[in-house]
């Protein structure tokens, strides 16, 4: 069996690839997003609306925290059966549609888009296909430059498109972006470090569920872990947010069971900190991913770069170590990362 033929091959490529879409994205990308951000500014959109299905869906509310945070501005996230199943016609006069979508090509993602902006929306598409459906029906495209991705779990589309989503909420109001700089360099530490990841892999081989939490900007990669988790080995993972795990949730956390923090270097982590202090206090086997005082006293953890790291683009890396990891787990437990059953790279919903 060649390397290209060994189970998760494609996988472990995307993934290895990201530093460098994260760099074509500053160098080739930034200008184009920076002019996009331009011109839906100048319609001076009053509420945005986020639109998306799956790993798409966790970028979608990573770029909620951003706009509500950084730009001031309400964000809802869309429910498209209101438009495709109830034909429901909303006024979205001054509304922003952004959707999101890696393929373009998700017939309910392209009829509620379409219907938004014949209802007044100002529709941006962010997508890895200029070509697609969902890119001709909107009035702005973002590509976020990921390159083909055949695996079926996505990875580098998601890094890419919480860079572009970042990059076009800082071009709303002329900001430079800068704090995306370095974190091409800082993907290619965490990435290198894989043989702490597999260490951890042994750790939780066995697991029959897992419980994801973060708070703030962490929480969409809480989320999408969980996803990767489910998707590629098939362990049962639920994501809370840290406030909504303390209202019920709390009560299935033991020590068989693991809990994976995600703790952002900033306000997200704060606030993290009485959840965290919880957990330890019911003997949760407690695995931390974050900056380095947040993994001291946690049953395991990935230490991540962010010492000058702004937290608002710390998401990118945060979710690295995660999807390493549910890469390891799923080869720990004798299956494929790259053909999970029942799944297709593009999903047929209406």
């Amino acid at each position: 069996m060649s390397a290209s033929e060994q189970p998760g091959a494609v996988m472990a490529g995307e993934m290895a690839e990201q530093p460098d879409v994260l760099r074509r994205i500053l160098d080739e990308g930034a200008g184009p997003i920076r002019e996009t951000a331009r011109a839906v500014a100048a319609r001076r959109p009053r509420f945005v609306l986020l639109s998306a299905r799956g790993t798409s869906d966790n970028a979608a509310l990573y770029a909620k925290y951003l706009l509500e945070i950084r730009r001031g501005l309400p964000c809802g996230l869309a429910s498209m059966s209101t438009v495709t199943a109830y034909g429901a016609r909303p006024d979205l006069t001054d509304v922003l549609m952004i959707t999101v979508s890696q393929s373009g090509g998700s017939p309910d993602l392209v009829a509620s888009t379409r219907a938004a902006r014949e209802a007044g929306a100002v529709t941006l598409a962010v997508t890895n296909s200029p070509d697609s459906p969902l890119a001709a029906v909107c009035e702005f495209h973002i590509d976020v430059l990921a390159g083909p991705e055949r695996a079926l779990p996505a990875t580098k589309t998601y890094t890419a498109t919480l860079l572009a989503l970042y990059l076009f909420v800082e071009g709303l109001a002329e900001g430079d972006g800068t704090a995306a700089a370095g974190l091409p360099g800082l993907a290619e530490r965490v990435l290198g470090r894989q043989d702490e990841v597999r260490s951890l892999a042994a750790r939780y081989r066995f697991a029959e569920r897992m419980v994801l939490t973060s708070r703030g900007y962490g929480y969409p990669t809480a989320k999408e872990a969980a996803l990767k988790l489910m998707e590629t080995s098939y362990v049962p993972a639920l994501a809370y947010s840290g406030a909504d795990l303390l209202h019920g949730p709390l009560a299935m956390v033991d020590n068989i069971s693991p809990v994976v923090a995600v703790v952002p270097d900033g306000r997200g982590g704060e606030a993290l900190r009485p959840v965290l202090d919880r957990l330890r206090g019911r003997g949760a086997d407690l695995c931390v991913v974050g900056h380095e005082a947040a993994v001291l006293g946690a049953s395991a953890g990935f230490v991540l770069p962010t010492a000058g790291v702004a937290e608002e683009v710390q998401p990118i890396l945060e979710i690295l170590p995660l999807q390493l990891l549910a890469y390891e787990v799923t080869i720990a437990r004798g299956q494929d990362p790259d053909a999970p059953r029942a799944l297709a790279k593009v999903t047929e919903t209406s």
